[in-house]
């Protein structure tokens, strides 16, 4: 039985601003209907897998745990990373997961961020692999390149072995000049981050070449715990392995790495040139979302958010509006969004970490206004949810219903309130919201104080285990 495994624990901000640090681009809807995420796994149906193991960071986990819940696939295992390690060290925890449901399975190892348009040339690459896998080989996905790509690592083939190949070289991203003589040469692949193997045999080469990495995820491992629908490594052992990728710390130093090549639609979606190349575009090569008005308009990607944007005279750009920020760049320099995160990031703002839009396990809010002594949110909670129980030491809060019903703790008290109905909660009140209802409860709230931070809470009690929200 094949076992996937699912790395969805990146930052993801070469999409900046639709991808921020707290909602990165695995889970984002960009090409359709589905998350990337969500996508990923419903690219497997058709094949014979048990429940998948997902790996992703602590702080991303109930976005996660949500969208599996959306596509119906409960039975997923997700491993929660309270620091990233890079790739070498989350496989060893998949893997040392894996082995406790079966004996030494065959796992897939899959990034949630890729777009693989054609899921037959997939699973029929999967199909291959595992026979190679088989026959004791730690199996990577070689892309078959279409031009020459300075932007990913290469593989050249050596001889052929079963159903793929010997891992001949890998190779480091290479100048433009390298790319083209490597494209020629005909036996070169695109590095995908994708592989196939026996998770023992994985572990059995890194506690060869990295014992250092094998040892703090065995004890994170042994020493993790449940925690909801999650498993939480043990967080001071798993700290303690170095950061590695799997290429450096196993691929590139086994005798047993093999390849097999894969000609299916990949993308890795790794910057809105790329996101624009996989659209589907107009007569004049643009493509479009949200609502968008262009007038002498070529070549460009466009995307609206909250508001109407338009387009007059311009070839070749990227226009990303979302409610606290918009992008434009020259489609041809969209990788180097990296130097505007970079300024965030020096400066302290907040909007490479959050949108304005901010989801929680309960649902979300968002921040409408802002002011000296003053915030406006408006805050969404779904049907059976329910926010902590808390109180603030510098803000009041007004909450008026603007649809749905809301059931208020306050103090002693327990009140429900319905539509156009209002409560006020004075600085260090314990108080609490939740939604009894069937339908999404919309509230506006006014908080006014000294301090509105969101980190002027005293939490009581939290039925999602959280420390912070």
């Amino acid at each position: 039985m094949l076992i996937p495994v699912i790395m969805a624990g990146g930052s993801g901000t070469r999409l900046w601003p639709l991808s921020r640090r707290m909602l990165p681009k695995q889970f984002l809807r960009l090409t359709g209907d589905l998350s990337m995420l969500q996508q990923t796994l419903r690219r497997l149906d058709g094949l014979n897998t048990s429940a998948p193991i997902v790996v992703c960071n602590e702080e991303h986990r109930f976005l996660a745990a949500e969208q599996l819940k959306e596509i119906h696939d409960a039975q997923c295992t997700i491993v929660l990373e309270s620091k990233g390690r890079n790739t070498a060290p989350a496989i060893a925890a998949a893997a040392l997961l894996a082995l406790e449901q079966e004996e030494d399975p065959l796992i897939l190892v899959l990034a949630a961020d890729h777009v693989i348009s054609e899921t037959a040339a997939f699973h029929s690459a999967i199909h291959q692999a595992e026979k190679l896998a088989l026959r004791d080989r730690l199996v990577t996905f070689g892309i078959v390149p279409d031009a020459p790509e300075t932007g990913y690592g290469y593989i050249r083939r050596g001889d052929a072995c079963g159903e793929g190949f010997e891992v001949s070289q890998f190779v480091e991203k290479p100048d433009l000049e390298k790319a083209r003589e490597y494209i020629a040469a005909g036996d070169f692949y695109w590095n995908s981050g994708m592989f196939l193997f026996r998770a023992g045999l994985y572990l059995e080469e890194l506690e060869r070449f990295r014992p250092d990495i094998l040892e703090p995820c065995r004890k994170a491992v042994q020493q993790g715990r449940k925690d909801l629908d999650f498993f939480r490594l043990d967080e001071q052992s798993f700290s303690a392995s170095p950061s590695e990728s799997i290429d450096y710390a196993v691929m590139e130093k086994s005798d047993s790495s093999g390849v097999v090549p894969l000609d299916a639609g990949w993308s890795d979606v790794g910057s809105w040139s790329a996101l624009w190349e996989l659209d589907t575009k107009d007569e004049h090569d643009n493509a479009m979302h949200g609502d968008v008005m262009l007038f002498d308009t070529r070549n460009s990607l466009v995307h609206a958010d909250s508001r109407l944007v338009a387009t007059v005279g311009i070839d070749g750009l990227v226009v990303i509006e979302t409610k606290d920020a918009v992008l434009v760049a020259d489609k041809s320099k969209a990788q180097d969004v990296k130097e505007i995160i970079e300024r965030l990031r020096a400066q302290e703002r907040p909007e490479d970490q959050y949108h304005r839009v901010v989801y929680r396990p309960w649902g979300c809010f968002d921040s409408i206004e802002e002011g000296k002594r003053f915030k406006v949110k408006r805050i969404t909670v779904k049907p059976g949810a329910k926010l902590s129980v808390q109180m603030h030491h510098h803000r009041a809060e007004h909450w008026i219903v603007v649809s749905g019903t809301a059931k208020v703790t306050k103090g002693e008290k327990t009140v429900v309130l319905t539509e156009n109905e209002s409560i006020y909660m004075p600085v260090g009140e314990i108080h609490a919201l939740e939604n009894p209802g069937v339908i999404p409860l919309d509230i506006i709230e006014v908080q006014t104080g000294s301090y509105l931070g969101e980190d002027d809470i005293v939490r009581f009690e939290d039925r999602y285990g959280r420390t912070d929200d």
